[in-house]
């Protein structure tokens, strides 16, 4: 599939199965699984997997567009969507040759799902800890926003060891012993089925192991993978502007998502930043030019406003919540 492809693909799937049912699913328990298959059936659900598996490897413009699109169409079957290619770039480069062998092709193929728990990778003490054991380790703690419990087959798991280091595993997604999940009540992308995971005492033989990494390698690259996010508040605010009709926020879209592209690892939480308080005042226009209607349950303006202050703490960092609350203040004082 080239990448215009799969772009292509993207607004077809946007247009004629996503947004026309974007309010139902805002409202139901669970994002629809026949959603997921279509986006499996498009071959998106490869986009980030290698070549010789049939999948795109796209380069990251491709990505980011096709979840700007998606984005617009339904953020809740997005949100779980976009969880299941870090596990497939993971994957790609992982040298447990059998759990590559096992999993990568089904994952890229989307037979089979992932989601990730990143409890140990956040800065500050971990979360998730990872104590080693014979014949492989044992995770005991939390992983909070584990997106898509009940829709995927496998997480791709972050716990750190005393040593610093970060042990990354593939486990099944299904509760045990060892292994409770609680789900979170949200105010929007409820569907997402987003859950708390916690470990206790939960054993991870060597087999499921990917990697063994130091803590700061991820710390170090974890500004510039940022960027995928912010193409969901690019989403949201893209489809309010089509709800709205011309106006100078379809120009100001622009300027935002260009920003976005052109931001290094310094910039990018400022940008991203930039991108949900975009979506954020996109929304409050979205509501203004629906008027009364905009606010009744089942309408997309107050669905979109709902999402938009989601993503505004979505993915977030102290860098990019301190950006966002200068640019909320500052709007505040332009009044």
């Amino acid at each position: 599939m080239a990448k215009a492809d799969a772009v292509s693909r993207a607004e077809q799937l946007s247009r004629t199965v996503l947004f026309p049912s974007a309010a139902a699913v805002d409202a139901a328990d669970l994002v629809p699984a026949g959603h997921l298959d279509a986006l499996a059936a498009a071959g998106l659900y490869g986009i980030a997997g290698p070549a010789e598996l049939g999948g795109l490897d796209a380069d990251l413009a491709t990505f980011c567009r096709v979840i700007e699109i998606l984005a617009s169409g339904c953020l809740a079957t997005t949100f779980v969507w976009l969880q299941h290619h870090g596990a497939v770039r993971a994957l790609a480069a992982c040298a447990n040759g059998q759990l590559r062998e096992t999993w990568l092709r089904p994952l890229v193929q989307g037979r089979r799902r992932a989601g990730i728990a990143l409890g140990g990778a956040r800065p500050g003490p971990p979360l998730l800890q990872a104590t080693r054991t014979a014949g492989g380790y044992v995770f005991d703690g939390t992983a909070p926003w584990v997106t898509g419990w009940g829709l995927i087959d496998v997480i791709y798991t972050l716990a750190r060891d005393s040593e610093g280091q970060l042990i990354a595993a593939l486990l099944p997604a299904r509760p045990s012993e060892t292994l409770a999940a609680s789900r979170l009540n949200l105010v929007a992308v409820n569907a997402s089925a987003t859950v708390e995971l916690r470990f206790a005492a939960h054993p991870v033989p060597d087999g499921l192991i990917c990697s063994v990494f130091p803590h700061a390698d991820w710390l170090a690259g974890d500004a510039q993978g940022l960027r995928p996010n912010g193409s969901l508040s690019l989403g949201v605010a893209a489809r309010c502007c089509l709800l709205i009709g011309a106006s100078p926020l379809d120009a100001e879209l622009v300027g935002v998502r260009d920003r976005l592209d052109s931001a290094d690892a310094e910039a990018m939480p400022a940008a991203r930043a930039a991108a949900a308080e975009f979506a954020f005042r996109a929304a409050g226009a979205a509501i203004a030019a629906a008027g009364s209607r905009g606010i009744l349950v089942g309408q997309h303006p107050q669905r979109l406003a709902r999402e938009a202050e989601f993503l505004l703490v979505f993915g977030s960092r102290p860098a990019i919540k301190e950006s966002v609350m200068t640019l909320l203040e500052r709007a505040r004082v332009a009044r």
